[in-house]
């Protein structure tokens, strides 16, 4: 039966959404033990008829679980489950909704990093640094001025700050963070905006502060416009939390 006008075929999933997928399957049973340290993964043929996925699938996966310190392979025996990954991977994984004690542990991470990169942004920065935090300040001005959050200006604006103490382990640190549990301090500046507009103009103050302080080659100045950045990020944060209705 064709499909009617209406109604899109069925796509195939992205060769790399399939990898990526496998690849947290294998490394949630590493996590919890299923796969122990030491253990042999099973073969390529297992994992592919396993899954229902092509050998280069699981090459994809595979190569990610290396990448990650999980796994380590030895030539002609296969792919084995790294005896030290809990030493070599570092994760974080976002907190579950209502778990304020390991929200906190990131908030305190989050504080000691923006902290540091304020600091050290206003010390190395370049006038092309200061251009890029510059024009993601007035994205975030005119985003507001329309109607609309800014949360891809507010990214650019702190990942400008990061890439501006031109250390490229806190550049990579930002960005495992990025993809991982920032987006939930992220939701805060969300929230404010969707529910209490009236205070997006103080966020909005906060982050012209961190832009004066580094713009000047102030780093105490820069530090603290920081911390205070945060700290209130993390009290609208709670807040929404606190207003928001448990899950059904």
């Amino acid at each position: 039966m064709q499909p009617s006008q209406d109604q899109e075929p069925t796509r195939p999933a992205p060769r790399s959404s399939l990898s990526a997928g496998l690849a947290e399957t294998l490394a949630d049973q590493i996590r919890q033990g299923v796969l122990a340290p030491g253990d042999r993964l099973p073969t390529e043929k297992q994992l592919t008829e396993a899954h229902n996925v092509s050998r280069a699938v699981v090459r994809e996966a595979l190569a990610r679980l290396k990448s990650e310190g999980l796994v380590t392979s030895q030539q002609g025996s296969g792919v084995f489950v790294d005896p030290n990954f809990q030493k070599n991977a570092f994760r974080i994984a976002a907190p579950a909704p209502g778990d304020t004690q390991e929200l906190e542990h990131i908030l305190e991470l989050m504080l000691s990093i923006e902290v540091t990169a304020a600091r050290y942004a206003a010390q190395r920065r370049t006038e092309a640094d200061l251009k890029k935090i510059r024009q993601a300040l007035v994205g975030m001005e005119y985003a507001l001025l329309h109607d609309r959050l800014g949360d891809e200006e507010d990214y650019q604006f702190h990942q400008a700050i990061v890439q501006a103490t031109h250390n490229p382990h806190l550049v990579a640190l930002n960005d495992y963070l990025e993809a991982n549990v920032r987006r939930v301090i992220r939701s805060a500046r969300h929230n404010t905006a969707r529910m209490f507009a009236e205070r997006m103009a103080a966020v909005q103050n906060e982050h012209q502060a961190i832009f004066s302080a580094i713009e000047s080659g102030d780093p105490d100045a820069a530090g603290r416009a920081a911390e205070t950045h945060l700290r209130n990020a993390a009290d609208r944060l709670r807040l929404f939390q606190a207003e928001r209705p448990p899950p059904v």
